[in-house]
């Protein structure tokens, strides 16, 4: 039987079966849950497929309606009813997409992988469809723009150019080949992230030995004895995710065992197995720049830049180099320092990657008598998360309720009703620990945006999700210093979405520059190392007993060790990104071959032949950072220079943390960056509090 035909009768006979009618399919019926929360519990992976067909074909309906009008085109009949011509749509496919990001099988990662290209192909057709590009275009020159407040004219102007940038004004040849592209890149991004997944997954260190655990941490020691038990075996297992892979690196004192499992980390997707990325990456890289030229651009950096606060490739690099050129000389003497150290301590050898870890945390303990390690026990996860609840609601008048009646996609999530006084704010879902059905990292994410409509507020969906400590045994979930940063750091994403303010969903939230969506999560970590927050929530998981105040001063004063060595790394790999993303013809080389030149001005350790960071840099290949990573340091600068304006009028004043929310949180993405941040600060940005708080200068 011819294939297609063999798959449309599938398609038919799915469509009509009771199993996939719009009763008995959860994702196409109203849901009567608390606050028409996602009912996880119902939703299977073979709910997804006839829910986003019925979903593109409602859109098709809504968009024919819009192009067959004979009504003049205004913003009401053209550029509001495509805002809301694919709200199925967009209601599926955001829980399928971060389901598959955060608790995700076999079956929904083929299905994802084979879905994604094809609604590629559907937005594509939309956006390349010449009638109602005519009217977009014709509402966007009207005379109706000068009557539209803010708000509608930037929703008027988004539009337009989503259709420029989607190739609406190319010919018929060129249409053919943006689109045949696009499926492909979204093919490959999902394939990109799968692999990394299961490389990750793959591997993991089995110690039987108990002398390879010296140095560890008792916590970590624990954690690994239950990761072995888990898997039926006898001993420790040290897996790649984060809060195994980091304490290990960080203490223990086997130096061969540091290395295996370095190298482990540091070469995912770039194994001789069938999880390579170099072939994906390459093909990536070749095709977004083909996309741009498709679209008068040189690079897809051109591209992408030209939608971003940076503006420019010149005005990035130039960024990059100078913040470099700072931090370089800071960053070298951090190396020498470790290294001398390393050598006092008997080392015979020159520095490796897999050492800088261990001997910068003993230098550490060295100058200050201090380690992160002495802070673990203060920060238990539930109280941690409090503390953090109770910071939003001094600021911000926040107030966090867990809700058992909303229901969750696994056991490990929590949910909570957000009110701001009387009113409801929204839905946090929190998702804490890693599992195998997670990809690593941590990230915000929503299942519904905030918008108005009919007089209605719709309030936000939104999911945090980390892979933290678990708890192990009888000892509760305990976070090392950069858990709790992370933590502060996502939650600030959170309440960027929770406390937006605004009528059209596609511009609320987030949903803004991505070299500016990183302030208001940023800005939370400057509140970690403040004594008064600490003393808010830092007791001692077994005792009760309050975080020391001399750790609160070590913690202080340590604050800027290593500074230097940490902005050349995230450097190195801003650098690497815009390396993929400004070439001007087809590469052929391999990842190594081009991470290794794109780091090499900020290279500080010897390089290790068959590793690489970009096999598995899925911010950039899959993670809509792509020519934009820069912007965590680019924020750095917004986010410092926004946070001094705290430290002056304290860092708990709710007269600024309204003047916050008011002029940045609630704004959503309506009115340009530099505009927000000027009517916050009342003036531009000043780099001068970031290099300050590094102690790059005085």
């Amino acid at each position: 039987m011819n294939t297609l035909l063999k798959t449309a009768l599938i398609m038919t006979a799915l469509a009509v079966s009771p199993l996939y009618g719009q009763e008995s399919n959860p994702l196409l019926r109203e849901w009567k849950t608390p606050h028409q929360t996602p009912p996880f519990a119902e939703i299977k992976t073979e709910h997804y497929v006839p829910a986003v067909e019925k979903g593109m074909d409602e859109a098709r309906k809504n968009i024919d309606a819009i192009t067959s009008s004979t009504e003049k085109p205004t913003f009401e009949n053209t550029i509001l009813a495509m805002e809301k011509s694919m709200a199925l749509l967009d209601k599926v496919t955001s829980i399928m997409f971060n389901m598959n990001e955060s608790n995700t099988n076999e079956e929904l990662q083929k299905l994802v992988l084979k879905i994604s290209p094809e609604l590629t192909s559907f937005s594509n057709n939309i956006y390349m469809n010449e009638k109602l590009f005519e009217r977009v275009k014709a509402v966007y020159e009207g005379e109706e723009m000068k009557r539209l407040n803010g708000e509608q004219r930037m929703l008027v102007e988004k539009t337009y150019r989503a259709f420029l940038r989607t190739g609406a004004t190319l010919d018929a040849e060129a249409k053919k080949q943006y689109k045949a592209n696009a499926e492909e890149l979204a093919k490959l991004s999902q394939k990109f992230k799968q692999n990394v997944l299961a490389d990750n997954n793959n591997y993991y260190m089995h110690i039987t030995n108990k002398k390879d655990l010296k140095g560890l941490p008792e916590n970590a020691i624990k954690s690994a004895a239950d990761e072995a038990k888990k898997r039926n075996l006898k001993g420790w297992v040290i897996t790649l995710d984060y809060p195994s892979y980091g304490p290990f690196m960080q203490y223990a004192d086997s130096r061969e065992k540091r290395r295996e499992l370095w190298i482990a980390y540091n070469s995912k997707g770039n194994r001789d197995n069938e999880n390579n990325n170099n072939e994906i990456i390459q093909k990536i890289s070749n095709l977004r720049l083909q996309q741009a030229n498709i679209l008068g651009y040189k690079t897809y950096a051109d591209y992408i830049l030209s939608e971003r606060m940076a503006e420019s490739t010149e005005n990035v690099e130039q960024f990059l180099n100078e913040l470099l050129e700072s931090a370089m000389p800071v960053a070298k003497e951090d190396v020498k320092k470790v290294s001398d150290f390393a050598k006092k301590q008997g080392a015979k050898f020159e520095l490796e990657r897999w050492d800088y870890s261990y001997y910068s945390e003993k230098l550490k303990e060295a100058e200050y008598a201090f380690s992160g390690e002495m802070l673990r026990p203060y920060f238990q996860l539930d109280k941690v998360r409090d503390g953090i609840f109770k910071l939003f609601g001094m600021l911000y008048g926040l107030t966090f309720n867990e809700n058992s009646d909303i229901q969750i996609y696994h056991p490990d999530v929590k949910a909570y009703e957000v009110f701001d006084g009387s009113r409801f704010m929204g839905v946090l879902y929190l998702d804490m620990y890693p599992r195998a059905s997670k990809r690593g990292g941590a990230w915000k994410t929503s299942f519904r945006g905030q918008y108005r409509e009919n007089g209605i507020d719709t309030r936000p969906l939104i999911q945090v999700v980390c892979n933290f400590s678990k708890p192990v045994g009888d000892t509760p979930a305990l976070l090392s210093f950069d858990e709790v940063e992370t933590f502060l750091h996502e939650m600030g994403h959170a309440i960027h979405g929770m406390l937006s303010d605004v009528t059209y969903e596609s511009i609320s939230g987030t949903a803004t520059y991505r070299d500016f969506v990183e302030l208001p999560s940023q800005i939370m970590e400057n509140w970690a190392t403040e004594p008064e927050f600490l003393k808010m929530f830092a007791y001692h998981y077994s005792t009760n007993e309050p975080l020391p105040t001399e750790y609160i001063d070590k913690l202080k004063e340590s604050e800027n060790f290593n500074s230097g060595y940490y902005c050349v790394r995230q450097l190195s790999l801003g650098l690497t990104d815009m390396a993929y993303h400004t070439i001007k013809e087809p590469t052929t080389l391999k990842a190594e071959e081009i991470e290794n030149v794109a780091m090499a001005p900020a290279e500080l350790l010897p390089l290790v032949k068959g590793t690489t960071t970009s096999t598995s840099f899925s911010h950039i290949f899959a993670g809509g950072y792509a020519a934009g990573y820069y912007g965590y340091k680019w924020a750095e600068v917004l986010d410092a220079d926004a946070f001094s304006m705290f430290k002056q009028n304290g860092i708990f004043d709710k007269a600024t943390a309204e003047r916050f929310r008011k002029e940045v949180l609630s704004q959503g993405g309506t009115k340009h960056p530099a505009v927000l941040f000027r009517n916050f600060m009342g003036r531009e940005p000043d780099n001068k509090a970031l290099l300050i708080r590094s102690g790059f200068i005085k």
